[in-house]
């Protein structure tokens, strides 16, 4: 299941689902850990005897945020019952504190006590095995704790602090937890359970005949129970109103801090565009990790999430950021690269948002008992491509210079050493879709793009002899790529070669989106005419064919398949592919008429954003529903940068 709203600030990372259940908890590190783990955190309210949890049927719910902001800005209203609630959460964005605001409005015309309910179904560290929760009567709070992870929730309506508490076991015999206790109205105030344990506690309002009033939620997250309870006195001075009020008009400053012309895009994109880089402002970890997706869910299918930091993702995300004026979010990125190199100057597979080298199928040895590289070269190639770019934008030559010996030399020396010497192509790796092992037309041109960017660092810092190797082994790359990449029977651009024994070159023609690095990277310009040509067979033969539209990754896609028939549906409609056939019209563009057709494909893409305006890896083909993680990082931060370049198009055009 998606997740709709996103809330976070670099340390505490919240999702919520569309029943409004807060299914995933981040903390210390956006990504890592899990305190929830996809189970469901729910709210429910009793009124007049009657008990109805938020995720039941009955209610209709409406979740969107407010106006370029990452406060939500929520609706539920349940007609039988009477009631309207309006929701706000946000997490402040210093603290790793959430507050939940919700307005409760009664639609009748007599007074009545509505209860509201918030059970908390926590996994601390990933595991129900030892949690604690606990009331403290001192406090008036109920926490849950284990070894240096504490949780602590409270609360304030006009009547006072939290109304009734219920502390139990949970998922363990016929326990089924603390949330049973509610749908009374009443909690049993048992004050303390450990093991497979969850809480509840309750608030109680009294309502005049269609008035309304407010309660506020919080929730403190730390490594001690001194931390937690510091936090929570933290929100009682301040008030949680103005807190959550602040933490609204942060975002919102931050949003606009460049004071952006749109030029003539609709507002509905430039809205996508702002809620693209807020978004992926949760996703980035305070210590540099970009992570590529925090849905749980994706748990169902394969044991394993994308809660990891892919350094290809991580550095064209942060490339995104750079040029949309936040290079000071994504410059931690760069070192964590250093810190992540390996000793021989390539970046591994993924990593876990400490920095520690995450879980991979790519093996260290071939069917044939050959040792390999377990790695997809692109991923470091990007890294040198992309800070190149970072620094033209942010103009950062100190940090610059302190990477230059410990993350772009090395990571250029293993570029140009990583060679095949009679090719003079990258020997072979992984593909960025991490499906097959030869020589990749994408990687190459990440490696011609990456070995630029370090010839240029060294032009930079004035050492000629490396700038001539690194640009010559570049230069060396673009010729081998069009004596071997390019077929001059197919007349474009092959995905890849394999090399079989003896040397035999085995070509792959399948069509694949990815191509559109051969001028996005640098390799030849988008109006060569051979990039044409495998530019047109992208958008001839990836179209998805049906009503939702749409450009898969490649021909025969069979990630999350929903239809053998590849003629029609090559594969499901990713977001990222359709902009890069955009990120090429608006390349090759010469009049602003040009400038119509990824106009259109922007406008796709926000029309299946879901209703909060956030954006999945890839789509239905038949009903447009989202499919795989969402949101996906990645998604949002092509919506960036596709943003910026039909802006710097148009401004050329318009001025031209």
């Amino acid at each position: 299941m998606p997740r709709p709203l996103v809330i976070g600030n670099g340390k505490l990372l919240i999702n919520f689902d569309d029943k409004l259940h807060m299914r995933d908890l981040y903390y210390p590190y956006v990504g890592q850990l899990n305190h929830v783990g996809g189970h469901y955190s729910k709210i429910g309210v009793w009124v007049q005897g009657q008990f109805s949890w938020l995720d039941e049927d009955g209610w209709q719910r409406s979740l969107t945020y407010m106006d370029e902001s990452l406060v939500t800005d929520v609706r539920a209203i349940h007609n039988r019952l009477g009631l309207t609630l309006s929701i706000a959460d946000g997490v402040h964005q210093r603290d790793p504190i959430c507050i939940k605001r919700v307005t409760v409005k009664n639609d009748r015309h007599e007074a009545r006590e509505v209860r509201l309910f918030f059970n908390h179904d926590l996994s601390l560290s990933e595991t129900e095995v030892g949690d604690t929760a606990v009331y403290d009567p001192l406090l008036h709070t109920v926490y849950h704790y284990k070894r240096n992870t504490y949780i602590m929730v409270n609360g304030m309506t006009p009547e006072g602090g939290i109304h009734q508490y219920s502390v139990g076991v949970k998922r363990f015999n016929h326990a089924e937890g603390t949330w049973r206790d509610a749908e009374d109205g009443v909690l049993e105030g048992n004050p303390i359970a450990q093991g497979s344990v969850d809480s509840t506690i309750s608030f109680r309002l009294f309502l005049e005949p269609l008035s309304e009033q407010t309660l506020y939620y919080w929730l403190c997250v730390g490594d001690s129970y001194k931390q937690v309870s510091q936090l929570n006195q933290y929100v009682l001075d301040n008030d949680p109103d103005h807190l959550l009020n602040r933490i609204g008009v942060y975002w919102q400053r931050w949003v606009n801090k460049e004071n952006r012309d749109f030029a003539d895009l609709p507002p509905e994109i430039v809205r996508l565009y702002k809620q693209s880089l807020l978004t992926v402002r949760t996703q980035i970890d305070s210590n540099g990790a970009i992570i590529a997706a925090n849905d749980s869910d994706i748990l169902q299918f394969n044991r394993d999430h994308y809660s990891y930091m892919w350094p290809r993702d991580g550095a064209l995300v942060a490339l995104a950021m750079s040029k949309a004026g936040y290079d000071g979010v994504v410059s931690r990125f760069y070192e964590f690269c250093r810190d992540a190199l390996t000793k021989d100057g390539y970046l591994l597979h993924k990593y876990n948002p400490d920095g520690s080298v995450g879980s991979s199928w790519h093996p260290f040895i071939q069917e044939d008992g050959e040792v390999q590289l377990p790695i997809q070269e692109d991923e470091t190639a990007l890294v040198l491509y992309t800070l190149w770019e970072h620094y033209q934008r942010s103009g950062q030559i100190e940090s610059c210079q302190q990477l230059y010996a410990s993350l772009i030399r090395p990571a250029a020396k293993f570029l140009h050493t990583y060679m095949h010497p009679e090719l003079h192509l990258p020997l072979p790796s992984y593909d960025l879709w991490e499906e097959r092992r030869g020589i990749f037309t994408f990687t190459c041109s990440s490696t011609y793009a990456g070995l630029k960017a370090a010839a240029q660092f060294a032009q930079l810092f004035g050492d000629d002899r490396r700038f001539e190797r690194y640009d010559h082994a570049a230069e060396q790359i673009k010729e081998a790529m069009i004596k071997h990449l390019y077929d001059e029977d197919a007349g474009r651009f092959l995905r890849g070669i394999y090399l079989g024994k003896e040397g035999k070159i085995v070509k792959d023609y399948t069509v694949e989106s990815s191509l559109f690095s051969l001028f996005s990277f640098g390799v030849l310009p988008a109006d060569d005419p051979r990039v044409e040509a495998t530019m047109n067979a992208v958008k001839r033969s990836l179209r998805v064919n049906t009503t939702v539209g749409g450009y898969a990754r490649y021909q025969g896609d069979y990630y999350f398949r929903k239809t053998h028939d590849i003629n029609r549906v090559p594969g499901n409609p990713w977001i990222i592919c359709t902009l890069w056939v955009a990120e090429w019209e608006i390349a090759k563009a010469k009049a602003l008429a040009d400038l119509e057709e990824p106009l259109e494909k922007l406008r796709w893409v926000e029309q299946h954003t879901m209703e909060s305006g956030l954006l999945s890896e890839q789509l239905d083909p038949f009903t447009g529903a989202p499919l795989s993680v969402a949101p996906l990082t990645w998604s949002h931060s092509t919506v960036v940068l596709t943003v910026l370049k039909y802006l710097e198009k148009y401004r050329e055009l318009k001025e031209g």
